[in-house]
């Protein structure tokens, strides 16, 4: 048995990792840079350990020696019999589903796909894309046919970035194949390094809609909350206070107002709203949810500016330090993050924003954002700091050395207690 892992990103990585204590791996991505980096047993997106991905790196390429082995060489994969596509699911400046990556992706294995090989998708999708879109181009690109010559499963991703305590082998894996068989077969190969489990899904559609319905429900609740903190905020109540009061009860679910990023929570619903506006249904609730969480970084900013204004702050020309940008906290990850959607509409108030935040990576979020981070704090007094994001580094903070005397302070998180003038 060896093992591809296509895309070596959040995902990809630690499962190649994982994979790799068992198994001959082969960890591929069209990132160069990323590859010479792993192969040193650098992660820059801090999810694997330095000794933990040292320890199962595998120097060259060794005749199905137990280990990994990172390459961007398509010959590196082409005696693997499992490829799994752990590649990103993003959607496009109109909110539709792009599926360029996994297009990519499948014709990449498609060009090495040999009789009796199985590949197993873990991107997030709407049911159908697995078999409907992904396997029509492994069965072009290779010649053979589904089914009979390969065979597909799919085994949605659960990976939380920047949580340590939740690691791939300790997250429950559900799983699903082609036929019942190839199930059978896709299970057993998960549930090797599994440690929490798996869940053998009856087919490939079933598992597809398990994954997207579990972001599209957080994606609802949040939106719930997000909502009462803005009915709350009018009737001058705090909504934390509110929550921790219903939380008494036994049944009451703890989800907290916030900023809607990320690769998941953010992206999927438009998944599932996608396929069901093509089957002739018009989703009322997800949208909804996702109208409202989406409009949240626009209220974070009027908010801001109505505390700025009751204060005696000057809001045309004001200087303010916006605390965090990546999507969560302890974490660099800033795709998709709703921090720049504050910092757009704060912008357009003629305020002159710095952003400081240790975890995310410059020259990143300038290539993704083309905003100017730094990670050092500033020396300066701003007229208003923005908290956006909980890094820890923040708990702590003496805001007197970063605020003027007349200013505020606005806590998006929450965490600030008395000390915050707002927060959401």
């Amino acid at each position: 048995m060896k093992i591809a892992v296509v895309g070596l990103g959040y995902v990809g990585l630690p499962l190649a990792r994982l994979f790799a204590t068992k198994y001959s791996v082969v960890g591929f991505d069209i990132n160069q840079v990323r590859v010479n980096e792993l192969n040193t047993g650098i992660d820059s997106t801090l999810e694997i350990e330095q000794s933990l991905l040292e320890s199962v790196l595998l120097k060259k390429p060794t005749n199905n020696a137990v280990g990994l082995l990172c390459s961007t060489d398509l010959d590196d994969i082409k005696d693997c019999n499992y490829y799994i596509v752990t590649v990103p699911t993003p959607v496009d400046k109109n909110n539709r589903p792009d599926l360029t990556p996994l297009y990519k992706s499948s014709e990449t294995v498609g060009k090495v796909l040999k009789k009796g090989d199985i590949v197993i998708y873990e991107s997030t999708v709407y049911p159908g894309v697995t078999e409907d879109e992904c396997v029509p181009v492994l069965e072009k690109i290779s010649g053979l046919k589904f089914n009979v010559d390969f065979f597909a499963g799919y085994s949605p991703e659960r990976i939380n970035p920047g949580d340590k305590l939740h690691t791939v082998e300790k997250i429950l894996k559900v799983t699903a194949g082609s036929t019942p068989e190839i199930g059978i077969k896709v299970n057993d190969l998960y549930r090797s390094v599994i440690t929490a489990g798996t869940h053998l899904a009856p087919t490939i559609k079933v598992a597809e809609a398990a994954k997207v319905i579990e972001n599209s429900q957080r994606d609802i609740n949040i939106a719930f909350v997000n909502e009462l903190s803005k009915i709350f905020n009018i009737l001058g109540i705090d909504t934390h206070d509110v929550l921790e009061a219903a939380g008494t009860k036994w049944n009451f679910l703890p989800f907290k107002p916030g900023l809607v990023g990320g690769h998941c929570i953010g992206v999927d619903p438009y998944y599932l709203a996608q396929k069901a506006q093509e089957m002739g249904y018009h989703p009322e609730i997800i949208l909804a949810g996702r109208r409202l969480n989406d409009s949240m970084g626009e209220y974070v900013a009027s908010q801001v500016v109505k505390l700025m204004i009751k204060k005696g702050v000057v809001v045309n020309g004001a200087e303010l330090l916006m605390l965090g940008i990546t999507f969560k906290e302890n974490c660099p990850d800033v795709r998709n993050t709703k921090i720049v959607d504050v910092i757009a509409a704060l912008k357009e108030y003629g305020m002159k924003i710095s952003i400081y935040d240790p975890w995310a990576n410059p020259s990143e979020v300038k290539h993704e954002y083309n905003l100017n981070t730094t990670n050092e704090l500033p020396t300066q007094k701003f007229d208003a700091v923005v908290l956006g994001v909980s890094h820890n580094e923040f708990a702590d903070l003496d805001f007197n050395t970063i605020l003027k005397t007349q200013s505020v302070l606005y806590d998006v998180k929450g965490i600030l207690g008395s000390k915050a003038d707002g927060k959401l």
